[in-house]
């Protein structure tokens, strides 16, 4: 047990400072390729030169990106779609995903320390690795795979098997070579390689569990004598929604030896085991309430918040730390007297309102 590095929540507050100062190189490679999402898009994102320019990328994302140079393009796209997401799932919480000004660390050193929100991009950053590639394939952007033709036959249901189905296989295949490089160059006897592996996995089980069937009539007038169905992705809104909804159980967990191998299982005995759905966390969130630019915690300082609820997350005495909020007025332009026109169309008016406004005090 002598090589096994103890999780943050088990030691001393200077014993926490010194183990993220020694987790910090592999910490903040882990995501660092979310900041290709700063990139313009005139600048190339494959190829033997470019490749090895893309600050972010560990030396064997580097190698697939030479090797698979076609689906960078996608990984760009899934860098977006991250910090997108992130931010709308958690647009009413303390900490609502702000990215840093610059740099490759797009989340900051929140991302060093495994909490909860690491767990959480984590998992995002896999799914839409996964979903952006399996768009590639159904859409034919790529020259490696296709549909899925193996969704064929007749279904229990009774209805046919056909069309284009998402090829999610080849999408997570290379979310699971992409993604996950980081923690396998490093090695998976210590903590945050064990959570993020897992994180990873359970973001990619979030599209896996919640594929959808469309189907097509066919028939006279639309009597659906024959109907056609092939599986698709659900929204990526879905996945993000579902993934908000592991990260508010996620399960805190330790780093264990079980016989000849180390595992993580939960730090309260009492607690089952997580699931492979499941996300789960080394050590507790910080506050998220005041600003610590070091770690890229913004606060929430001028932060809009409800006033007209306690208990919500986005209620100005959880969202703003206790009492400290206050009220004021705005002016505010909204669409009113609309009507619709005989051929498809809207028109409205524009109306100025004056409304009731509370944010966190400064």
């Amino acid at each position: 047990t002598g090589n096994l590095m103890p999780t943050v929540s088990s030691v001393t507050l200077p014993g926490r400072l010194l183990l993220l100062l020694l987790w910090a190189p592999h910490l903040t490679m882990a995501t660092n390729w979310l900041s290709l999402a700063r990139l313009p898009r005139s600048r190339p994102v494959s190829g033997a030169e470019p490749c090895g320019r893309l600050r972010g990328l560990t030396q064997g994302q580097v190698g697939v990106c030479r090797a698979r140079g076609e689906v960078m393009e996608s990984v760009r796209k899934a860098a977006e779609m991250v910090i997108e997401e992130c931010q709308h799932q958690f647009r009413n919480r303390r900490w609502n995903c702000s990215t840093t000004p610059r740099g490759i660390n797009i989340f900051g050193r929140v991302m060093n320390q495994g909490s909860r929100e690491a767990a959480f991009v984590h998992a995002l950053s896999s799914a839409a690795v996964a979903v952006a590639v399996t768009r590639g394939c159904s859409r034919g952007e790529l020259e490696r795979c296709g549909c899925d033709r193996k969704v064929r036959g007749v279904s229990p249901e009774g209805f046919q098997w056909s069309g284009c189905s998402d090829n999610l296989s080849y999408g997570v295949a290379f979310s699971q070579t992409f993604v996950d490089e980081p923690e396998r160059a490093k090695g998976m006897s210590s903590g945050r390689p064990l959570m993020n592996i897992h994180n990873n996995e359970a973001g990619r089980k979030a599209i896996l569990h919640n594929m959808q069937v469309e189907c097509k009539c066919h028939g006279v007038s639309g009597s659906c004598e024959l109907r056609t169905c092939w599986k698709v992705m659900p929204p990526f809104r879905r996945v993000g929604a579902v993934l908000k909804e592991r990260f508010d159980g996620a399960t805190e967990v330790r780093l264990t030896r079980v016989g000849s191998r180390t595992a993580l299982l939960p730090r309260d005995p009492q607690v089952k085991p997580p699931a492979t759905r499941d996300l789960v966390y080394l050590a507790p969130s910080p506050d998220f309430c005041r600003l610590d630019p070091d770690n890229g915690i913004l606060g929430t300082a001028g932060r809009r918040c409800n006033g007209t609820s306690r208990l919500a997350p986005d209620g100005c005495e959880l969202l703003c730390c206790g009492p400290g909020f206050q009220a004021g007025r705005a002016e505010v332009v909204q669409r009113c007297s609309c009507k619709f026109s005989w051929c498809c169309s809207v028109r409205c008016q524009q109306c100025k309102n004056t409304v009731l406004i509370h944010t966190c005090q400064e």
